[in-house]
């Protein structure tokens, strides 16, 4: 049975051109990139290599690209090191749609004597910034928001917020892991003080990460160790996914017009033959202002868990909305958020796709979910009680 691979908001197959530009760092090219001797220091410039490449693929210099393990490490370390930088203020600021590695941080950090602000988002998961500008004030640390959120794809208007944000004098992170590489970031032109991205959504290997920090930015380590990342990560590069992350930046930038052109027709075909072939069902989310590669469909009274078993009995792989834990069904955090209704929220599928898909899946996807939907519902009780409402 071959896979269809429709979930690449979760993590991206590693790319070919990837993979084989990585493989001789495991083998032969076994250097220390910090040592003195040419062997070593061969390996070291392959590591600079990277990150110039990533620092194009972002508008940045390579001085201000941090090499770490993933964005969770990322947006750790950006939050603590601003907070360690303004030790006397102790307000912060983000949004009730985060990816946990932000929100968990930020909900530990208000049981540590942090005021912790969560800006709402409407129906549509679009940032309500009137809210956002009124909680900010002289004690605000900092700011911590989304580039793109991961269930969604909706777009968050960070060059806007962060010029509100900067006017302040606030410093402001943005979690850029599901925006880079599937649309253009160019931080030249936009006043962030540090940004966050994960190696494994753009066809890297998992366990590679990256923090720009702002030249001028005011940081301290989160990792403390020897000199490597000019002081502001300790520990050795793990050089093999270094460079992988700075091959698959480099066809990001190049696959960038295909992301937002091919993909996003292909998201596009998908949606719109589901709507038209299963009734009651809605798009969660801004449907304009979004990722190309990324659909969350709500197919009411159904739960999602369900669909996905039966997906992948035709080895479709795809994210539920909805997150089981102790036994007990609950909707994502990210759609209470947004209102989504409950009858919706359990039966929300995300859908993310990348260059990698083909229309020939995107096809078979179509004929294959609109029975399964059926089924779960001529299954479900709450499907019942509405068709005889209805009636």
């Amino acid at each position: 049975m071959n896979v269809i691979y429709t979930d690449n908001n979760a993590t991206t197959q590693v790319a070919p051109e990837v993979l084989e530009e990585m493989l001789p760092y495991f083998s032969n090219q076994y250097g220390n990139p910090s040592s003195i001797h040419s062997f070593g220091g061969n390996v070291g410039k392959k590591i600079e290599e990277a990150r110039s490449k990533i620092a194009s693929l972002l508008g940045a210099s390579s001085n201000e690209i941090v090499l770490t393990s993933c964005g969770t490490e990322s947006d750790s370390t950006a939050i603590l090191a601003a907070l360690n930088s303004n030790p006397e203020k102790k307000h912060i600021v983000t949004t009730r749609v985060e990816h946990p590695a932000v929100k968990n941080l930020y909900e530990h950090l208000s049981r540590k004597g942090y005021r912790a602000t969560f800006v709402p988002v409407d129906k549509d998961g679009n940032i309500d910034m009137e809210y956002l500008l009124k909680n900010l004030t002289g004690d605000t640390a900092m700011v911590s928001i989304m580039w793109a959120n991961n269930e969604t794809g909706v777009i968050f208007p960070i060059p806007e917020i962060a010029e509100e944000v900067k006017e302040r004098g606030i410093v402001f992170h943005t979690d850029a892991v599901q925006a880079v590489g599937k649309i253009p970031i160019n931080l030249a032109e936009v006043n962030v003080d540090m940004l966050s991205l994960s190696g494994h959504k753009l066809h890297a290997p998992k366990g590679v990460g990256v923090l720009y920090v702002r030249k001028g930015t005011k940081f301290s380590p989160f990792m403390i160790g020897g000199h490597q990342e000019n002081g502001r990560r300790g520990g050795t590069e793990n050089t093999a996914s270094i460079i992988a992350l700075g091959k698959a930046a480099e066809l990001a930038a190049a696959h960038l017009d295909e992301e937002n052109t091919r993909v996003k027709t292909l998201r596009d075909k998908l949606e719109t033959e589901l709507l038209k072939r299963v009734p009651n069902c809605i798009i969660n989310g801004d449907r304009g202002n979004r990722l190309p590669n990324t659909t969350s469909i709500a197919f009411e009274y159904v739960e999602g868990e369900s669909i996905l078993m039966m997906m992948d009995q035709y080895g479709i792989c795809a994210s539920s909305g909805s997150a089981c834990t102790s036994g007990s069904l609950e909707p994502s955090h990210v759609l209470r958020a947004m209102g989504v209704p409950f009858t919706a929220a359990h039966g929300s599928i995300r859908f993310s796709l990348s260059i990698y898909n083909t229309e020939e899946e995107i096809d078979f996807i179509i004929e294959k979910l609109p029975p399964i939907i059926e089924r779960l519902r001529n299954m479900s009780p709450f499907w019942q009680e509405m068709k005889k409402k209805s009636a």
